[in-house]
């Protein structure tokens, strides 16, 4: 949030040392009150607390949550639309405004100066912008200001958040409110937490084609889920190996791809391109 300018009557010794003061003050986390909205705790890189200070200038703003909002063709705040599923939407193509994906896409292309982030709440939580997970279990001990909240199943993400510390987000929640700082809910149908990398992605970088592919435990059907992309994803390959043979989708295949990111396996089929993809090493 952008600070009013200050008028100097005249040199001071008593206004220089207030000023220096007040930008000691402003280079630390902010208290934990109830309303405040800002970094709340140490740790957060600086590209972090520059998304932290763009979300939470539209909490200063009084910007109203607005189904589909922040999805235009530039990151900020548009008019929404109604939900088929909530009535509160009603007044949503009248505000102007973001939904929970629109705040996240609008906190880190200020951040990081590009629209890295564009789309839902499912297509951020997967993005191959991923500088650390963290599951539903780890809770909050390992999370830092700007890290990303998904709420869903891992097949239907429906709602994200930006956390602050303290045990406190942003986020746009729902139609006939306005963006808001809320306590972290860690029950329910929380799933996990993504820390932003709004530097170069690097790797061995594909994309998945389908919908609801799977990612799994080890290199086998039988293994346990880990996370579901809901359409296509770009993902990061680490390696690739033979191991079960599948079939699905009319192809037969038994190559598997390992993915850093979700620490998890995918088969092969559901990467676009051929069954062994030329630029990744086999696995050792």
């Amino acid at each position: 949030m952008a600070l009013p300018a200050m008028v100097l009557l005249g040199p001071s010794s008593g206004t220089a040392a207030a000023a220096a003061k007040t930008a000691a003050s402003a280079a630390q986390p902010a208290t934990a009150a109830d309303d405040t909205c800002g970094v709340l705790a140490p740790g957060a890189s600086d590209a972090a607390a520059r998304a932290v200070a763009a979300a939470c200038s539209q909490v200063a703003a009084g910007t109203w949550y607005s189904w589909g909002g922040g999805h235009g063709a530039q990151p900020g705040a548009t008019y929404g639309q109604i939900d088929p599923t909530d009535p509160a939407s009603e007044h949503d193509p009248e505000r102007k405004g973001f939904d929970c994906s629109g705040l996240v896409r609008y906190a880190y292309a200020q951040a990081a100066g590009s629209d890295i982030l564009n789309g839902s709440a499912e297509t951020q939580y997967y993005s191959v912008r991923a500088a650390a997970r963290f599951t539903a279990g780890q809770g909050q001990a390992p999370l830092l200001p700007g890290d990303l909240l998904a709420y869903g199943p891992p097949d239907r993400i429906h709602h994200i958040a930006i956390y602050l510390g303290a045990g406190k987000m942003v986020e746009a929640r729902q139609s006939g409110t306005r963006i808001m700082v809320s306590d972290v809910r860690l029950g329910g149908d929380y799933l996990g937490a993504l820390r932003v990398n709004t530097g170069a992605v690097t790797g061995h970088v594909h994309r998945t084609w389908g919908t609801g592919v799977w990612t799994h435990a080890d290199a086998a059907l039988g293994s346990r889920r880990v996370y579901a992309f809901p359409d296509a994803t770009t993902i990061r390959v680490e390696c690739q190996k033979h191991a079960e043979t599948v079939t699905a989708e009319g192809y037969t295949n038994d190559v598997w791809s390992y993915l850093p990111d979700y620490k998890a396996w995918v088969t092969n089929i559901y990467i676009q391109g051929p069954a062994w993809l030329e630029d990744v090493p086999a696995c050792t």
